[in-house]
């Protein structure tokens, strides 16, 4: 039975006609800026040699999770390991020697993933994002983060934009020296500091019903979360490999970004999705909660657009 949706909810879905439409969009073997559908382990030896700038890898967690027409059931975390390091034997070959490997994975089985991508390539931190969603529980912490691994294949020789992906804060108590702002920029429209990054990511919501980039896909990445890592990671044409694709998020950003892309999906429905938002990206460039080449802190950017044009604003923007 299709499912009854709120007048307002924006979920990207597909009509009548579009699965067959998009996924004759998709190819079966590599090809550049590409969809391949079919599944990673038999795809990925057809794969070229060191082509790869990014390696993003969002593998199905070690959870029991049903995917379209397929399933993941949670194994103990030897057989995890097994498969963490099938993937990895199976794509090092697609790597460039200053490529840069992000691995997304839960909190339970995150020890395990790091430990062992640790063999194979240098381990540069750890990135914990609150996802801001999660089931409530009475007798445990609600579980509303998960963490990301930055590798890289060489130690010391790879790609860190740092930027690029700077967070806009605004200043709530502005230091002056001398008269002039220290380390921060005052403007009309607000006080504001670009700061470094951290490794723990508080200003990223998952995709929801209102959101344009929203799919049915289960464990959708969300398009900001991306950007960060492609931005960070990756120069202008430079190709970033999703072996894992799922709706297409990484495809989707990377080719707003200005990257290639190369990604893997076994579900048909996943593969049109991700093409049908790829054929959307052709007129629609926009990222959430990235504005003009800025990360905003979260409420920043309207907080900003009220003071430009002299509404009134709550107590609650400046609390937020």
């Amino acid at each position: 039975m299709e499912k009854q949706r709120a007048p307002r909810n924006r979920t990207i879905t597909l009509n009548d006609g579009d699965l067959e439409r998009y996924i004759s969009l998709c190819t079966r073997s590599y090809a550049q800026d590409s969809v391949i559908h079919g599944d990673t382990f038999e795809v990925i030896n057809g794969l070229p040699n060191n082509f790869v700038d990014l390696l993003i890898v969002d593998p199905p967690y070690n959870l029991s999770k049903v995917y379209s027409s397929n399933s993941f059931k949670k194994c103990n975390d030897e057989e995890y390991g097994t498969f963490t390091r099938k993937w990895i034997n199976a794509i090092r070959h697609t790597l460039k020697r200053n490529a840069s490997i992000y691995v997304c994975s839960d909190w339970r089985t995150s020890i395990v993933v790091g430990q062992i991508l640790g063999e194979f390539f240098t381990i540069q931190n750890r990135i914990t994002w609150q996802r801001e969603k999660g089931r409530g529980a009475s007798h445990n912490w609600k579980n509303a983060m998960e963490d990301i691994w930055f590798a890289t294949v060489s130690s010391d020789e790879y790609t860190f934009n740092v930027s690029n992906v700077k967070v806009r804060r605004r200043v709530i108590a502005p230091y002056k020296v001398g008269g002039a702002p220290k380390d921060w920029t005052e403007s009309e429209n607000g006080n504001y500091r670009d700061t470094c990054p951290s490794n723990f990511w508080d200003d990223i919501s998952i995709p929801y019903w209102s959101m344009p980039e929203n799919t049915d896909h289960p464990t959708q990445k969300p398009e900001k979360l991306l950007a960060k890592l492609i931005l960070a990671s990756s120069d202008i044409d430079n190709v970033v490999l999703d072996p894992f694709l799922g709706s297409g998020t990484t495809a989707v950003v990377a080719k707003k970004l200005g990257r290639r892309f190369v990604g893997i999906e076994r579900e048909r429905e996943y593969c049109a999705l991700a093409q049908k938002r790829l054929e959307m990206a052709n007129s629609n460039k926009e990222i959430q909660g990235y504005t003009d080449g800025v990360f905003w802190e979260r409420n920043t950017l309207a907080l900003q657009k009220k003071l430009k044009h002299n509404e009134s604003l709550p107590l609650l923007d400046f609390a937020q």
